[in-house]
């Protein structure tokens, strides 16, 4: 096969019939990891993209030493108190992973730390660099320190698949157990007194479905609950205040919370309140009671409270708001914080324990009585608690961040109501915050919605611009206005970066996301469309690159099928564009508990022939498409590999334009490649395409 010719996919017809339709998928054999061809096709496709990208090394190299160049490599995090220590972490320069850390607590003031230089009394608790050793792969699953903190348990995985060994270390020894658990999932929680361990399995879907108990020392471990329910995850954790075990199960439009008390690891989880179909709750242990957060006949959430000997009777503190949702609460020995999100932006409440009352009850209502929102100036935005483990404090620690401002650390003041900036992420080379500026713009959609759009540019660039134009629009998850070091290389180039809030996303509250699920998914789409249309019509964007990832990845392949002349490139990173197919084969990680998001195909004629309306795979015709770039990972447990090929070798035997162009990170996972230094080439490569796309 010549090296400029790409690679043809072998056509072996497979059929298979629904609901009285029959549908013929030639490219099904690629799903076969273990065959050969697979693989060589693969391979074959990832020597044809080197070759038609080739010309690009010199501006990805210039874009990773940019990216490389305004990274401070050698760093540190914000410690955060947690008993008798303060943690935090280091990068250094050179060196993949970070490094996990503590020194003992002096005071209640945080240790003046300085990168680059180690403390006195300094503790490496986990080295990721050690770990990893030469591995292509590494990450951490979990790493959870015991209440008196004298012991670790983390977790770790090499293949990308998500499935981890979990070990356990003495930090006063420094002593590795001999303790080892094999195919564990994310996560865990300590009993109060250190010795028992939770944690998590998955089933044969990559559904997390049992909860086991492990004590230390011993071989036999305990299955302490089991899900039958296919649609329901299952996790497990401690409450700040040390004093509850919680066990979540949750599908995706339904919840059930059982706690124990954390120091009789060996008892009987109690069930707060049995679930029902459509009422999500989750449990926060506020010291003489509980918070509930749940959505029972409130939309968007409300808060309640509810006695320690009664857990399931919940009486109403904040009450439902059509325009507020409320995202978490998180509860401390003298006040509560309520994260939520209001016109597209996140904000947050504080709960002062300080009113009039002997009853718990009493205090708890005076707190909302005097209740006040932490204001902050820019008029874009993303903040939400951090790093909180004390239960006890004078201090909440926040995260902070817009789309010209880095990720930033504040502690705020309770008793002054003063935010202290702990630290804000250096930006090398002379990044000026004034040199940009960010908007919040709105377009309308074919039904007369309107659509946020947040926009971030230099001052100084031209318009219209070339704008790369970002998207999810699932799951209720929102893409907050944010800053990245990686898309400076686009600003100083002159793009516009903006993000559309899609339908199917969270940012305007609960029924935005409800209005782009099920048989309203189309929506998320034409939203799209519609934004990249108003940018361009409204002299923001020249020309309009559109990128998303995962569940965004449908988006790009659905939009790419809708209106192929909107935009001059598309990067759709681990897509889900083989939905239709995926959704309908309940043996795959992950189909049945989507069936609350995507419907249920399988079963139902009308959501078999709504999907299949739109599902991308399934849609490609034979008119002109821009541009696409896809990437994936061989080992992605999520969005396999074959949904993204099966997509390629479609496009590219049956569209026109082009050149369709697929990226296979044989040795990753759904996060792609794990290195901080692998991770930034990634990214040079998708900009340096971008650019590419954007400038010629």
């Amino acid at each position: 096969m010549s090296s400029n010719m790409p690679p043809v996919a072998k056509k072996v017809p497979t059929e298979r019939t629904h609901h009285g339709d029959t549908v013929i998928d030639e490219y099904a054999w690629l799903s076969n990891k273990e065959d050969p061809d697979t693989t060589a096709y693969l391979e074959a496709e990832n020597d044809f993209l080197k070759q038609q990208t080739s010309h690009l090394a010199d501006l990805q190299e210039q874009v990773f030493q940019e990216i490389k160049g305004r990274t401070q490599e050698t760093d540190l995090s914000v410690p955060s108190r947690k008993g008798r220590w303060w943690y935090f972490s280091r990068t250094e320069e050179g060196k993949q992973y970070a490094v996990s850390c503590r020194v003992p607590a002096d005071s209640d003031a945080p240790p003046e730390i300085t990168p680059g230089i180690r403390l006195d009394r300094e503790q490496v608790i986990l080295d990721g660099n050690e770990l990893a050793g030469d591995s292509p792969f590494f990450s951490v699953g979990t790493s959870s320190v015991t209440p008196d903190g004298t012991m670790l348990a983390f977790s770790t995985d090499y293949k990308g698949d998500e499935r981890f060994t979990l070990r356990f270390k003495n930090l006063e020894t420094g002593e590795l157990l001999p303790d080892e658990i094999t195919d564990i999932f994310y996560g865990g929680a300590w009993s109060a007194d250190g010795s028992a361990f939770f944690y998590t399995r998955v089933d044969d879907a990559w559904r997390p479905f049992q909860v086991y108990r492990h004590t230390l020392g011993t071989q036999e471990d305990v299955l302490v609950y089991e899900e039958s329910d296919e649609r329901y995850w299952v996790g497990i954790g401690l409450t700040r205040s040390e004093k509850y075990l919680v066990l979540g199960a949750g599908s995706k439009i339904t919840s059930e919370v059982r706690i124990l008390d954390a120091a009789d690891p060996a008892g009987e989880f109690q069930v707060v309140r049995p679930r029902k179909t459509g009422v999500e709750y989750g449990v926060e242990h506020a010291g003489d009671f509980f918070y509930v957060l749940h959505n029972e006949n409130a939309q968007n959430f409300e808060l309640a409270t509810a006695p320690l000997d009664d857990p399931g009777t919940w009486t109403p503190l904040i009450a439902h708001r059509e325009d507020t949702r409320l995202l978490e609460i998180d509860a401390f020995s003298d006040h509560a914080v309520v994260h939520f999100r209001r016109d597209g932006l996140t904000g947050l409440r504080v709960l002062p324990y300080s009113g009039a009352g002997e009853t718990w009850r009493e205090r708890v209502e005076a707190s909302e009585r005097n209740a006040y929102e932490i204001d902050f100036p820019e008029p874009l935005y993303d903040v939400g608690p951090a790093g909180n483990p004390e239960f006890t404090t004078t201090r909440l620690r926040l995260a902070y961040t817009s789309m010209v401002t880095p990720p930033s650390v504040y502690d705020y003041e309770l008793d002054s109501h003063e935010l202290i900036l702990l630290k804000r992420r250096p930006v090398l080379g002379g990044y000026d915050p004034a040199d940009y500026e960010q908007f919040r713009d709105w377009a309308t959609a074919e039904d007369g919605t309107k659509i946020p759009v947040s926009i971030v540019k230099r001052k100084d660039a031209a318009k219209p611009a070339p704008t790369v134009l970002y998207g999810y629009g699932s799951y209720e998850t929102s893409i907050d206005p944010g800053f990245s070091v990686p898309r400076l290389s686009l600003l100083d180039r002159g793009f516009v970066f903006a993000v559309a809030h899609v339908r199917g996303g969270g940012e305007m509250g609960r029924r935005w996301y409800e209005d782009g699920k099920l048989t309203r998914k189309r929506n998320t789409f034409t939203d799209f469309v519609a934004v990249a249309r108003h940018l361009k019509a409204s002299g923001w964007s020249d020309r309009v690159i559109a990128r998303g990832g995962s569940a965004g990845g449908l988006l790009m392949g659905a939009v790419a099928n809708l209106a192929p002349e909107v935009f001059a490139g598309v990067v759709a990173e681990v897509p889900f564009v083989d939905a239709l197919n995926t959704i309908l084969d309940p043996s795959l990680p992950l189909t049945v508990i989507e069936w609350d998001e995507w419907g249920d195909p399988l079963h139902d004629s009308d959501v078999y022939a709504y999907m299949k309306g739109y599902s991308p795979y399934e849609n490609v015709d034979g008119r002109p498409y821009p541009p696409i770039l896809a990437i994936t990972s061989l080992n992605d447990t999520r969005v396999l590999y074959h949904e993204p090929a099966k997509w390629i070798a479609r496009l590219r035997a049956t569209a026109k334009g082009g050149p369709f162009l697929l990226k296979t990170e044989m040795g990753a996972g759904h996060g792609g490649r794990s290195g901080r230094y692998d991770a930034w080439r990634e990214e040079a490569f998708a900009l340096s395409w971008i650019i590419e796309r954007g400038t010629s």
